[in-house]
C-alpha cells in the first residue's frame, strides 16, 4: 500500500465527527479512534513499513507507550527485525512491578513510536522513562500529528519528532 492509500484508509476507517475530549482535555469535533485503523492487517502492517522509513543504522529498539503504540511497535519490529519495548503508563502493582516491558538497556537507541500527538503528553512520558534507563531516543515518530502542539512541545523537549500523516494530509481542516 502506498502513502497515498495508507492516508485514504486511515481515514474511511478512523475519522468519527461530533463532539469529543481529548487525553489534553481539548475538545474536538473530530477523533481519529486509532483502535479503529491500529486493528485493520492491512493498514498496522503499511504503518509498519512507513515507521521503518525512519529507522537508522544506530537504532537498536522499537517501543511503543501502552495502549496504543503497542500494535505499532510490534508492526515495526516485525517489519525491521528489531526487537521492541512496551513502556507502561503507570508500574503494574503486581509481578515485577516494572514500566518497560521487554529488555532496555543502557546504551540503547530508540525509535518511539506514537499513535495520534496532539500535545505529545503521553509520548513524552515515555521518553522520560526511556532516557531516565539510560537509553536515548533518537527519534519520536507518529502516525497522525493533529497540529495541536505536539511537534512544539515534543521538539521543545529536546527530541526530533516526526508523522507519517498530519490533520492536514487527512483532508482535516477543522
Amino acid at each position: 500500500m502506498d502513502k497515498t492509500q495508507l492516508v485514504k484508509r486511515v481515514k474511511e476507517t478512523a475519522y468519527l465527527e461530533g463532539d469529543f475530549v481529548l487525553r489534553s482535555g481539548k475538545r474536538s469535533k473530530y477523533y481519529m479512534d486509532k483502535y479503529l485503523f491500529e486493528t485493520q492487517p492491512d493498514i498496522l502492517k503499511a504503518l509498519g513499513q512507513e515507521f521503518c522509513k525512519y529507522l537508522t543504522p544506530d537504532v537498536t529498539l522499537i517501543a511503543g507507550a501502552e495502549l496504543g503504540g503497542v500494535a505499532l511497535a510490534a508492526a515495526t519490529a516485525m517489519e525491521a527485525g528489531k526487537p521492541w519495548i512496551i513502556v507502561r503508563n503507570s508500574k503494574k502493582d503486581y509481578g515485577t512491578s516494572k514500566l518497560v516491558e521487554g529488555v532496555l538497556k543502557k546504551g540503547d537507541v530508540v525509535l518511539l513510536v506514537e499513535d495520534i500527538a496532539t500535545t505529545g503528553g503521553q509520548v513524552l512520558e515515555a521518553a522520560k522513562v526511556i532516557t531516565e534507563a539510560g537509553a536515548a531516543v533518537k527519534k519520536i515518530v507518529a502516525v497522525i500529528d493533529r497540529k495541536q502542539g505536539a511537534r512544539e512541545n515534543i521538539e521543545g523537549a529536546g527530541y526530533a519528532f516526526d508523522s507519517i500523516m498530519t490533520k492536514q494530509d487527512l483532508g482535516i481542516t477543522d
